[in-house]
């Protein structure tokens, strides 16, 4: 009787130990380098405004790996690295926003801002977002 108690027991703390998740994205990539960073936009700001309106993004420069792409999907705010996924960094790797989608001039690949989602191997990097009225911290 103790020794199925014992059994159980473990393969309880198994599955609560294997579930557990940090509720982030995952950011496996062999292109690009984990990055450890926090930074708040005010979207108070007129360069942040923008993003106050359901299918715009912006760019900010300084963070991440080339900058960050964040974009308002009108439900909440998505925010990515504007390295493009699927090439190692070089001058040219820097994505570009259009509409809502962002664009790799170094092979001219689209990634949808809604899902961070190419016809490629890997999605763009996603990063979290916490809003706090007309702040968003941006944080890996």
């Amino acid at each position: 009787m103790v020794e199925m108690k014992k059994r159980v027991l473990l393969i309880y703390l198994s599955v609560l130990f294997f579930s557990c998740s940090d509720n982030g994205p995952v950011n496996n990539n062999p292109f690009l380098q984990n990055v450890s960073f926090s930074v708040d936009i005010n979207m108070n700001l007129p360069l942040y405004s923008n993003l106050l309106y359901p299918s715009n993004a912006v760019y900010f420069a300084g963070r991440g790996v080339k900058g960050l792409i964040i974009f308002n999907t009108g439900s909440g705010y998505n925010a990515f690295d504007a390295a493009c996924p699927n090439q190692t960094p070089t001058a040219c790797s820097t994505l570009t926003i259009n509409g809502i989608e962002a664009v790799c001039p170094c092979d001219n690949k689209s990634y949808n801002l809604f899902s961070g989602q190419g016809s490629l191997q890997y999605p763009m990097k996603q990063y979290r977002v916490q809003v706090n009225g007309n702040v968003l911290r941006v944080y890996n």
